[in-house]
């Protein structure tokens, strides 16, 4: 079962306690909670990213306000690739495309059944290997893994 990481600033609590609900009721993965009550939200997106980053975690979910800050926070932590979210199509092209591990979502730009189809899209996804993107995801880890 897939162990899923998950935290917000103070302005997605709602939002966040919604998107476990879902998750738990779909059966996607086994959710831990890294807290929401931090206005810093980098505190929150670093430790989530750090978790994931260190393989506690298979996958990440942030959400803040427009899921901006979130995405920047993360994605200072060497081994966390964090994609923001708004559409179906990128939430599925962040894994396949991408590797992306964490998702990063908006508390005020996006719907709740709209959020809920993104993290289905980000989460019942895995990144093929053999795919044409390999060679470029490659390219930004071995950056990421040597800065």
């Amino acid at each position: 079962m897939m162990k899923i990481a998950i935290g917000s600033d103070p302005n997605a609590v709602e939002e966040k306690y919604r998107l476990i609900e879902f998750i738990k009721k779909s059966d996607l993965g086994e959710v831990t909670d890294f807290g929401s009550d931090d206005a810093i939200y980098a505190n929150v997106a670093i430790e989530v990213a750090k978790q994931v980053s260190d393989k506690n975690f298979d996958r990440g979910i942030l959400l803040c306000g427009t899921g901006l800050g979130m995405s920047i926070a993360a994605n200072k932590v060497k081994g966390a690739y964090a994609a923001l979210i708004s559409d179906i199509y990128s939430a599925k092209r962040a894994v396949l495309s991408n590797n992306a591990n964490i998702a990063c979502v908006g508390a005020f730009t996006i719907g709740d059944k709209l959020r809920e189809e993104l993290i289905y899209a980000f989460l019942t996804n895995e990144f093929d290997e053999g795919s044409p993107s390999k060679e470029k995801v490659d390219a930004f880890v071995s950056y990421d893994m040597n800065r």
